[in-house]
């Protein structure tokens, strides 16, 4: 019998053959097409706060979801127990449900020519990377963070805590027109979140990093010392009155406004109508400086797969040039409610990058707090005031007011607003600070002119 690796209970041969069954006796139903997945997941977290241990949790789960199609009715359903009879059950019930659903004329796998059929020609990405820590471990590098964090000045004078975690997953999955495919990932993070003065002075902040391999994390002590740097740089912030200025993002937020174009040009907002760039492929969304490219192929991404969540083969494309729209982010699904074809997005994005053309080698933070001359730099927002039917955009911000290129003294309390149309078109600037949020990369990001809302 095939012994399971890593730290996993399953091993890969186990699942695929979990996949075989299922697919079988969907067949044996009468099921016109079919679809599963099976998928184990397992790991470590550890937290610590003012230097002593405050939680240890670990995790495993497994989950197997068939999809049963007659005709264009669909039915779906999931069992975590993989014995025989629950997965007859399982199928059954998807066969049940498929039944009595309504036709629905774009139900349906991925066209065949669209899948990733041939596993000799999919990219290896290197995404596993198993950590063998304990908790003891875990827990030691958490408290280094934190006691670099409380060690870089007096005035940090307490602590939301620290953590370290240690994930990794394997799934496989297969369809009845001819796909199979799977692989194992892994996910590793440390953060902290230092608070610094006392009283009604007292200013937060945080700092984490993540990476698939853990040799590739930041040091304890940097996160510690870059997260009490950052909660010290907050203390005795102020209100800003109400005006209209430029704004600079920094590049932890600007991938926000990244994610908010993936959402506004995502087959679910596009046939529901539910989104402020309505019919805008071949069409400026952003400033004619401004592109964004796609690479689901890089080694140790995040966003990286060599097919998307129904097995279509993943592609490097470029999604924005010159401001213009060149694509979409489609499923099979909402490819077809559209008229068009997948793009292999099923399950979403996978390694954005956002560039600018005018951006230099040497356009560092300074140079980009420079290049605002006076307005806000935004390093928090907070709240959910966005609306991506109209694309109208408020939400609560702390930061720092810049006056001629010079950070001049900290803010909160203020609220920043405008429409995403507006500042996206509006993108005077990127930083060469390029920093990655999960699958997207993007330097600071300055904005011609938003409203201020202070006092």
């Amino acid at each position: 019998m095939p012994q399971p690796q890593d730290g996993f209970s399953f091993a890969p041969e186990s699942f695929q053959q979990l996949i075989e069954d299922t697919l079988a006796e969907a067949r044996r139903l009468g099921a016109s097409d079919a679809g599963a997945e099976v998928s184990e997941g397992c790991g470590l977290s550890v937290s610590v706060r003012r230097g002593e241990l405050e939680n240890v949790e670990r995790n495993r789960d497994k989950s197997l979801g068939v999809s049963v199609y007659l005709g264009q009715r669909r039915g779906n359903a999931s069992t975590s127990d993989f014995s025989p009879q629950a997965l007859r059950d399982t199928v059954r019930a998807a066969y049940d449900i498929a039944r009595f659903t309504a036709e629905d004329e774009f139900a349906g796998l991925p066209n065949a020519e669209d899948l990733a059929l041939d596993a000799a020609t999919r990219p290896a990405l290197d995404l596993f990377h198993p950590w063998a820590i304990d908790a003891q471990a875990a827990a030691e590098i958490a408290l280094r963070c934190e006691a670099a964090a409380f060690a870089t000045d007096k005035r940090i004078t307490n602590s939301e805590g620290a953590s370290v975690s240690a994930q990794q997953s394997h799934f496989w999955m297969g369809n009845s027109r001819g796909f199979r495919g799977g692989y194992a990932s892994s996910r590793h993070s440390l953060s902290v979140a230092p608070i610094a003065g006392r009283g009604a002075g007292m200013e937060r902040d945080a700092w984490y990093s993540s990476m698939r391999d853990a040799a590739d994390l930041a040091s304890p002590e940097a996160v510690g010392r870059y997260a009490a740097e950052r909660a010290l740089a907050r203390l005795k912030a102020r209100k800003v009155k109400t005006a209209e200025v430029p704004v600079l993002f920094e590049n932890t937020l600007a991938v926000g406004l990244l994610g908010a174009l993936v959402q506004a040009t995502s087959g679910g907002a596009l046939y529901r109508r539910t989104t402020f760039l309505l019919d805008s492929l071949g069409q400026p969304v952003l400033a004619p400086h401004v592109d964004v490219h796609e690479d689901p192929h890089v080694t140790k991404g995040k966003g990286s797969s060599p097919f998307d969540d129904e097995g279509v083969v993943t592609r490097a494309r470029s999604v924005v040039q010159g401001g213009v729209l060149q694509g979409y982010f489609l499923s099979s699904y909402s490819a077809r409610k559209l008229g068009m074809r997948t793009t292999g997005h099923a399950g979403g994005s996978h390694n954005l990058v956002m560039r600018s053309s005018a951006t230099a080698p040497g356009d560092d933070l300074t140079t980009m707090l420079r290049r605002l001359g006076t307005g806000l730099f935004v390093t928090e927002l907070m709240g959910q005031g966005v609306n991506y039917v109209t694309g109208d955009y408020s939400r609560g911000a702390s930061g720092f007011w810049v006056e001629n290129g010079e950070l001049a003294y900290p803010v909160h309390e203020v609220t920043i607003a405008g429409n995403l149309k507006d500042m996206l078109r509006g993108i005077v600037g990127i930083g060469a600070d390029a920093y990655t949020v999960g699958a997207k990369t993007v330097g600071s990001v300055l904005i011609d002119r938003m409203k201020l809302a202070g006092h």
